[in-house]
């Protein structure tokens, strides 16, 4: 199929964008990749009277390294950041996510911001700005604002942008000296959405385990963080109970069942991801003290 006629906007600066967007309102949609929205637009799951084309808008298409954070340009293309050596460095995991997303000629023109803003619970990046308590970056005619991972999630492809508000970046916080991190999925084939998938992050200090996050893809109806500190945290890493944590996940995610999995086999497999990622971090900080963990 084709998508419905639109009128096709492009916008060379925030700015001009911004008032594209004003004049619409709920009758546009932002294109940066494409690469969810239009399957989207051709099987007419969606039909917007305008696309406002963000590609030309320059001074957003930059991966910025700072002491403090990865902050990423809603141009940057989801390629672009899986091979920036400085995020890397600073954010192992953003690469350790990014490697899962579909395949590299979707990365190519996909975008992170533009997974972000899409919402999808079953998109690598959503649940990696949850897990490092990101923030995203958005203007529109009222100003600039910034908003938490825990409030720019509203629901299945929800999210709390106003439909006037570009989101211009997102900021990855690095994580606390002596975290390392890990990330796996299962899916049916590499490049499908998973079945279900665990990011983890773990601290180690003295020895010990101090702090132990996850977060999932494909398991909950949007980006969540399960604090698992009260289970695994006071242990050494080599004697940590994962299978209680494991069993904090099964108990914590609420996946649906379709044509692929049951819910109770994606309920199983995310308790295993989980065993699995966190013991790989915990394993990797205690013997990296968090430097290195890829």
């Amino acid at each position: 199929m084709k998508p419905a006629p639109f009128v096709h906007h492009a916008p060379r600066s925030v700015e001009e964008a911004v008032s594209v967007l004003a004049q619409v309102g709920h009758d546009g949609k932002i294109l940066a990749g494409g690469q969810s929205l239009i399957p989207v637009l051709n099987m007419r799951l969606a039909s917007p009277a305008h696309l406002v084309d963000i590609n030309r808008v320059t001074g957003i298409d930059q991966v910025e390294v700072g002491d403090d954070a990865v902050r990423v340009g809603a141009l940057v293309r989801h390629a672009e950041l899986e091979y920036h050596e400085g995020a890397y460095a600073a954010l192992p995991l953003l690469r350790q996510a990014l490697v899962n997303v579909a395949h590299p000629a979707i990365r190519n023109r996909g975008t992170t911001v533009g997974s972000i803003a899409h919402a999808d619970a079953a998109g690598e990046m959503p649940a990696i700005l949850a897990l490092t308590g990101g923030v995203v970056e958005a203007t529109g005619p009222r100003g600039a604002r910034e908003i938490a991972a825990v409030d720019f999630f509203q629901g299945p492809l929800e999210t709390s942008l106003a439909e006037d508000e570009l989101a211009v970046a997102v900021r990855f916080p690095r994580f606390a000296p002596g975290t390392a991190t890990a990330f796996a999925e299962s899916a049916r084939r590499h490049g499908d959405y998973a079945l279900a998938g665990v990011a983890a992050a773990v601290t180690v200090r003295d020895g010990v385990i101090t702090d132990a996050r996850s977060s999932f893809v494909s398991v909950t109806d949007v980006p969540s963080v399960l604090d698992l500190t009260d289970v695994v945290g006071g242990s050494e890493p080599g004697t940590a109970d994962w299978a209680a944590a494991a069993e904090a996940v099964r108990a914590h995610v609420e996946p649906e069942a379709d044509i692929h999995a049951t819910a109770d086999y994606r309920r199983m497999l995310a308790g295993e991801l989980a065993r699995r990622v966190l013991c790989q971090a915990a394993e990797n900080a205690a013997t990296t003290k968090g430097s290195s963990d890829r």
